[in-house]
């Protein structure tokens, strides 16, 4: 199943897409459910409850403007880092060489705001030189947690997945390098991407699929989500160790090599660029860097 939050007839609406992607069907939800898109079908579904009644006639894709499945997650998305072996060893060559983890210990794990998530096809907007001339993309299989829990074992790590997404983890390098930490690179507005909807655990094996961005028409990244290094259950271990994990929490998986910050020389984004994620039985976003 496909669940898509969307904006038809200027108003934000919830539902269901087609298999072949052509259509959307609407569902029930009172405007202040929809106004979060499907954080609360999400809270409804671990209630045990089922999915709203349908609410109107299927309408085209192509009438409707898809936003982001989540518009403003629950709280900061968990991502990762450095977590395809190609990518650790790209960043190991970068300015990162000195403050590089081990790859072979323990997942690096940061967030992003969640005020930071736009739709699927929004434009990203580059902060300006004062604040960023390094504006690299990172292409992501994203995880949506549908049963929440703690000290969640990776046995039983999968049975949380509610499904899926793309995100895009925009990243302000030099921010990120300034501050040595790197929340503040990952959070500037607009810097994270998502969409085009969430495709259930039933229909997509996150741990087998294939990651794929260009810029510009150009391929940049592609990576199989079996290159990770720490796998989607041990990512799930790890972030509910201590920590209560709720439906509708946001887990991005880490990104395949090919960023620009790895190319020899970097190629950092400049106003006008087109970024392409694709990532195989989900789909795939597109946005323009203003």
């Amino acid at each position: 199943m496909r669940l898509a939050t969307f904006q038809l007839d200027g108003q934000r609406r919830i539902g269901t897409v087609s298999s072949d992607g052509r259509s959307v069907q609407p569902l029930a939800a009172s405007p202040d459910e929809a106004a979060r898109g499907l954080l609360p079908l999400l809270q409804r579904l671990d209630a045990g409850q089922g999915l709203p009644q349908a609410d109107g006639a299927a309408v085209s894709i192509d009438a409707v403007r898809l936003e982001a499945p989540l518009p403003r997650p629950l709280r900061n998305l968990w991502c990762v880092g450095r977590n395809y072996h190609a990518h650790a060893r790209e960043l190991a060559r970068s300015v990162f060489k000195d403050n590089a983890a081990r790859a072979d210990e323990w997942p690096i794990v940061f967030t992003k705001v969640p005020e930071c998530v736009v739709g699927p096809n929004d434009p990203v907007r580059l902060p300006g030189a004062a604040a960023s001339e390094q504006i690299d993309y990172e292409a992501e299989l994203a995880l949506v947690i549908g049963r929440g829990g703690k000290n969640i074992a990776r046995s039983a790590a999968l049975e949380h997945v509610f499904g899926y997404t793309i995100v895009n983890d925009v990243t302000a390098r030099d921010v990120q390098m300034r501050h040595q930490q790197w929340d503040m690179g990952k959070s500037f507005d607009t810097f994270c991407p998502m969409g085009p909807w969430i495709v259930t655990a039933d229909e997509l094996d996150g741990t087998k699929t294939r990651v794929r961005c260009w810029v510009n028409g150009e391929l940049r990244q592609d990576g199989p989500t079996e290159n990770m290094i720490f796998d989607i259950p041990s990512l799930i271990e790890t972030v509910s160790r201590g920590i209560t994990l709720y439906p509708g929490d946001v887990i991005a998986t880490g990104t395949p090599a090919g960023v620009g910050m790895g190319l020899v020389p970097p190629r950092w984004l400049a106003a006008g660029d087109v970024v392409r994620i694709a990532i195989d039985g989900l789909g795939e976003i597109e946005n323009r860097f203003v």
